[in-house]
Parts: structure tokens; C-alpha cells; sequence
């Protein structure tokens, strides 16, 4: 792939299902398919882009999470767990490749105005989509010399609960 795109500078990872209902409905199919998703593939990602960011000399990888990794929520059993292990992958990556000059960040947006598991768009007082893709500009385009290691993106003027 270097070949044919040339140094690779930055992964995102921003793959997620969600499946939400309580814990004692969920099959083991659905349970796969959430931890799969969200945190196998980000595994699978930082693995196949560390070598070529290491050598090009360093570079950032961005996982875009969510506030569901540090809050949990009736019917989220699978979705929170696999928010909850990203941030252990994403915090022990961050110890293991910043001596080696790759940054890893955490992107955790809260409620986003999408069709994502199920919710219908146009909700107003959600976050926009273009809201997180900012966050995840400005975690890229810090100077070399900082890094900011988790942006937690939240709503204004939420409904109701943590969003």
C-alpha cells in the first residue's frame, strides 16, 4: 500500500455497531458482532498501521470512542463493554508508542445526530457528525512536540441524562 499512496501518517479508527438491549437478551452472535466491530477491529487496525508509522518515524492514531466507554447505560451492556475496553487498548498503545513518536488519541463523543443503531436523524439538539470530525482535525494536527491523549465531545443542551 506505501507504494501505491505513499508514508501512511495517521490512522482513525471510527468503525462501530451497536446492539442495544439488556444484557440477558443479547446473543452470542450480537455479542461477537459489537466486540468484533468496535474493539477487535481497532486492534487489528493499530497493529497493521504501527510498523509503517514507525517507519516513517512516527505518526497518530485516533480512536473514535464514545462517552459510553466511561458511562454505562441501561441496554448497553455490549456496546459499553467494547467503549470501555478501546479505552484500555487506546491508553496501554499510548504507553507502548509515544517513546517511538506515535501519538494515540481518544476521541468520545457524546449523543451524535445519526442513524446509528437504530436512532432516527434530525434531533437538534444532538452533536453533528462534522462536530466530532473536528475533534478528530484538531487531535491530528497537533504539533509534534504534544499530544492530547482524549477529547470528550458533548451536546449543549442535552435532553436528558449524561450525553
Amino acid at each position: 500500500m506505501e507504494e501505491a499512496f505513499g508514508e501512511l501518517s495517521a490512522l482513525v479508527n471510527n468503525a462501530g455497531v451497536g446492539v442495544m438491549k439488556p444484557v440477558h437478551e443479547l446473543t452470542l452472535e450480537e455479542w461477537r458482532l459489537v466486540l468484533d466491530t468496535n474493539l477487535t477491529g481497532a486492534f487489528l487496525g493499530i497493529r497493521h498501521a504501527v510498523p509503517a508509522l514507525l517507519r516513517r518515524g512516527g505518526g497518530t492514531i485516533v480512536n473514535v470512542g464514545s462517552l459510553a466507554g466511561k458511562n454505562p447505560f441501561k441496554g448497553g451492556a455490549a456496546y459499553n463493554a467494547s467503549k470501555f475496553g478501546l479505552l484500555g487498548l487506546a491508553g496501554a498503545a499510548m504507553l507502548d508508542l509515544r517513546e517511538a513518536n506515535v501519538r494515540v488519541v481518544n476521541v468520545l463523543p457524546g449523543s451524535v445526530d445519526t442513524g446509528f443503531a437504530g436512532n432516527t436523524p434530525g434531533q437538534a439538539w444532538k452533536l453533528k457528525p462534522e462536530d466530532v470530525a473536528q475533534a478528530v482535525l484538531f487531535a491530528l494536527e497537533m504539533p509534534g512536540h504534544a499530544m492530547v491523549s482524549e477529547i470528550e465531545l458533548r451536546p449543549t443542551r442535552p435532553t436528558s441524562g449524561p450525553r
